[in-house]
């Protein structure tokens, strides 16, 4: 491929599935980086891909479908690069993509504002925060149906424990509360230092009062959460997941509540949300039977995929995405690359330097 150079002028970038937040701070930082941005309101897929036409990179973010098509037509626009801007990619076909062109991300912007969005969440459903304001805005001030728990002495379960988990992790601790942890690659050393203690799926499953998911989305974690494990809870316990939407089994979720063996779920994903979250469908019947139903139980509260949004975040986002694009086209550097062959576990970069 032929990269540009320092003096060839400034680098150009599609960006999909624009937000008027995303056009604002990546317009504060574009210039410092040499970035010239193209923004567009759509997603990015198969048939959108020829927008990119003439453009040295694509910026895309979690519900873009990066598939083999998707992957191949930006081949043929001329497009190099294509740049998440999310930690997340399991809406990337990597086997498909890889030798195509090159992805990068980014591996990590403000894990404090998603962990504390977990929290937030908890207590929120915990003490019905929300059900409390909408009453007194309508001066009801009864507390009949209010009733909480403290989450003092309960115990919480952190299923994968990167630096988004960590943090949660060491809230819940903060509040006086037993932390247990699930993860593959424990970290002992913390976990000995924060008072956490790591322990099976199961054990889990079954010991917590609070269940919180920070773990990629993979072929192994699909339906983490599943009839199974939800009949194994506390008939009490609440989930939160603020990682994946198809971490839940929806469904299996579903009847968990209707059959009152969960005390509730706090979920700022859903496995089917790029049919509906980030966008205004307040006037129209929602379609989804599944998402709808959710809606209807009053000890499920669910927000539209803003645990990241926060201010800190979306600098970091814009300048982490900017400098990846600017080290690609500049240096032929690839920073914070997905690597499919790394997922396998079948990766040369160690002796080659490059992925392909």
């Amino acid at each position: 491929m032929t990269r540009m150079s320092k003096g060839e002028g400034q680098i150009r970038l599609a960006f999909f599935d624009t937000k008027p937040y995303d056009q604002e701070n990546f317009d504060r930082y574009k210039n410092a980086y040499g970035v010239d941005i193209k923004y567009f309101p759509v997603k990015l897929s198969g048939d959108t891909a020829s927008l990119a036409r003439g453009y040295n990179a694509v910026c895309a973010f979690v519900n873009d479908e990066i598939d083999a098509g998707t992957a191949f037509s930006l081949v043929q626009e001329g497009v190099e690069l294509i740049a998440l801007r999310c930690s997340g990619y399991n809406n990337v076909d990597l086997k498909a993509v890889w030798g195509r062109i090159h992805v990068v991300r980014v591996p990590a912007y403000s894990p404090h504002a998603v962990a504390e969005h977990a929290v937030a969440l908890l207590l929120s459903l915990n003490r019905k925060i929300h059900k409390a304001y909408i009453r007194t805005r309508e001066g009801n001030f009864s507390l009949s149906g209010l009733v909480g728990f403290d989450l003092y002495n309960k115990t919480a379960g952190i299923i994968g424990t990167g630096q988004i988990g960590r943090i949660t992790a060491e809230i819940f601790r903060g509040f006086g509360m037993h932390v247990l942890a699930s993860d593959p690659f424990s970290d002992e050393t913390w976990a000995t230092a924060k008072g956490i203690q790591y322990v099976s799926m199961d054990a889990l499953f079954r010991k917590s009062d609070v269940i919180s998911l920070h773990c990629p989305l993979t072929p192994e974690t699909r339906y983490l959460v599943n009839e199974r494990t939800l009949s194994s809870m506390k008939k009490n316990a609440m989930i939160i997941n603020t990682g994946r939407g198809a971490l839940i089994d929806t469904k299996a979720l579903i009847h968990a509540l209707k059959t009152n063996s969960l005390g509730g779920a706090a979920l700022d994903v859903y496995e089917e949300e790029d049919k509906y979250f980030f966008e205004d469908h307040s006037s129209m019947v929602i379609k989804d039977d599944v998402l709808a139903r959710l809606l209807t139980f009053p000890n499920v509260l669910i927000t539209g995929h803003q645990a990241f949004f926060t201010q800190e975040a979306l600098t970091a986002i814009a300048t982490t995405t900017l400098e990846n694009i600017r080290s690609y086209f500049l240096n032929g550097s690839l920073i914070n690359e997905i690597c499919y062959r790394c997922t396998q576990k079948t990766c040369a970069r160690k002796e080659t330097g490059r992925c392909f």
